[in-house]
């Protein structure tokens, strides 16, 4: 069983707030934790076709029959009118806590909570497992990545392995081969949850959309190739990507536009949200190959990506995390906005850092009007240092 960080952010918006929204994609441990932490509530998946069709037909029925005691309602996107009448049980009772909901998409879900549950409901999202949740090792904070990492590296851990597998709670937790399981993931649930809310009829052209993304992991996001590839058009291009974003599958970083020099490009950078279904996707069969592999860099630096994500979703916080790049060519993995200064992020796979691996962070912070004195490197090896201002740290930053 994993410890999972964001517990105590739960525990925390459920003293405060009569409602929880905990959102994320399947199998990323969301029921689990829930019934954890609340172990005296009811729980019901609406899941069960009963339960869903009672919800659905007469939903002030359905909630008077949860006898007004806490409640885990868990996949609630399945029965979205639902949140409607959730708003009626709060003006009679404003319990803290008395309600825990639990969404795996929330392209129809959040348009509900918005207008339903304003100032209701705190919003927290559970990605898959982090390195740290892993391994058991103490969790990342990333407004501490600049300073030089003095731990070691964890016992029996493989880079290339586990990002091979990927970060899905049930992989490590039941020992089961990350193809077999991530091939059943992407028929169960990717395929089935995106093509119910899209309306997905050719497959083939979706699975292709699907693996062409999964190809364009940490590079700019161009929805004019994707489509041409995949042999689609823009509109359903954008309309896909969309879902995909929504449903937790990739994620992208927007630009950053507080530049020192003109001309920035406007594109955002992709990321999957799981390294495993990427090396899935890709038809990439080991570690060993994933090694070999001419998208390993990109792969890396997805991996490193999904770790700063989760580390401020971790902590109910809006990743302020952005890229940088010119119109000449450079440009910055990850640039973390921590309100008081930027912190620039380099990725490289490498377990060797090379003499000029440090140019491109030195070149932002030495950019006219740039008054930040620090960058970060995140590299595939073990050593640890800092020069000049700028923190080398090995892959498992924590």
């Amino acid at each position: 069983m994993f410890t999972r960080v964001l517990r105590s952010e739960l525990e925390s918006a459920a003293r405060q707030l009569p409602v929880v929204t905990l959102l994320g994609p399947r199998q990323s441990g969301k029921t689990t934790l829930v019934k954890q932490t609340f172990p005296a509530h009811r729980y019901v998946s609406l899941e069960q076709p009963d339960e869903r069709e009672f919800a659905a037909k007469d939903p002030r029925g359905f909630l008077a029959a949860q006898g007004g005691g806490p409640v885990i309602l868990d996949e609630v996107q399945r029965v979205p009118d639902l949140m409607s009448y959730l708003q009626g049980e709060l003006d009679a009772d404003e319990t803290p806590g008395r309600f825990i909901l639990t969404g795996s998409q929330n392209l129809l879900l959040m348009e509900n909570v918005s207008q339903s549950l304003a100032g209701r409901t705190a919003i927290l999202r559970l990605l898959p497992l982090t390195l740290s949740e892993l391994l058991g090792t103490p969790s990342m904070d990333p407004a501490l990545l600049t300073t030089q990492c003095t731990s070691k590296q964890p016992d029996n851990a493989s880079l290339w392995k586990l990002i091979w597998s990927g970060f899905y709670p049930r992989i490590h937790a039941h020992g089961i081969d990350p193809r077999r399981w991530l091939a059943d993931y992407q028929r169960t649930y990717v395929e089935r949850d995106l093509r119910e809310v899209l309306k997905v009829m050719d497959l083939d052209a979706f699975d292709a959309f699907l693996r062409l993304a999964a190809a364009r992991t940490g590079q700019e996001l161009n929805l004019n190739e994707i489509a041409t590839d995949a042999g689609i058009t823009q509109p359903t291009a954008r309309q896909w990507m969309s879902a995909l974003r929504t449903g937790f599958i990739c994620t992208w970083l927007p630009p950053h536009f507080q530049s020192y020099r003109k001309r920035i490009r406007k594109r955002p950078r992709l990321h999957f949200c799981d390294t495993g279904l990427v090396c899935y996707l890709l038809n990439i069969h080991s570690p060993e190959q994933l090694m070999q592999h001419p998208l390993r860099g990109a792969i890396f630096e997805t991996f490193v990506v999904g770790e700063l994500l989760k580390a401020f979703e971790n902590r109910g916080l809006e990743p302020p995390l952005y890229f940088w790049r010119d119109a000449t060519g450079h440009e910055i993995d990850v640039l973390m906005d921590l309100g008081s200064e930027l912190v620039p992020i380099e990725v490289k796979s490498g377990a060797t850092v090379p003499s000029d691996a440090l140019n491109s962070l030195k070149w932002w912070l030495d950019l006219p009007g740039n008054n930040n004195t620090k960058g970060v490197l995140i590299h595939g090896g073990d050593r640890a240092y800092v020069a000049g201002g700028i923190a080398v740290r090995p892959w498992w930053i924590t």
